[in-house]
């Protein structure tokens, strides 16, 4: 089931970014002069400010960092309560998203999780979100 969502951000940098999402890859850009993963989407480093930026392929884990559970309305469209998760991906950055599998009331912090995308649509059309679901111990 398609799940409505606020507009995204759709700059042609963003493009790219929602275009590996839809083939299920979470890719954010590495720069190749000083190592550093921006996130959002840049047309230049955040750290050297140089436009040397290669998209990579992340391994889709992290840890949950932080949380919290809206229960007031922010977008009309998303029911109420809304469970936001701050994950620190394996690679570093830190990644604002949803729980799936779980909320806001059984998350603790260093929770393991790896990407999982929906499939979701606002004004712009059909995309893949990506989300983190709780992932299982090995």
């Amino acid at each position: 089931m398609t799940s409505r969502r606020p507009n995204r951000v759709l700059r042609p940098v963003d493009d790219q970014f929602w275009k590996f999402c839809s083939d299920g890859e979470l890719r954010l850009q590495r720069c190749l002069d000083c190592s550093h993963i921006s996130w959002p989407p840049a047309e230049e480093c955040e750290r050297c400010g140089r436009a040397h930026l290669n998209w990579e392929l992340l391994s889709g884990r992290g840890t949950v960092v932080s949380w919290c559970t809206f229960e007031r309305s922010y977008y009309d469209i998303l029911p109420l309560p809304w469970d936001t998760i701050l994950v620190r991906l394996e690679e570093g950055p830190l990644f604002i998203s949803n729980p799936v599998g779980f909320t806001g009331a059984n998350t603790r912090a260093d929770m393991s999780v790896r990407v999982d995308f929906i499939d979701c649509e606002d004004d712009h059309g059909a995309f893949s979100l990506p989300v983190f679901a709780q992932e299982e111990p090995k």
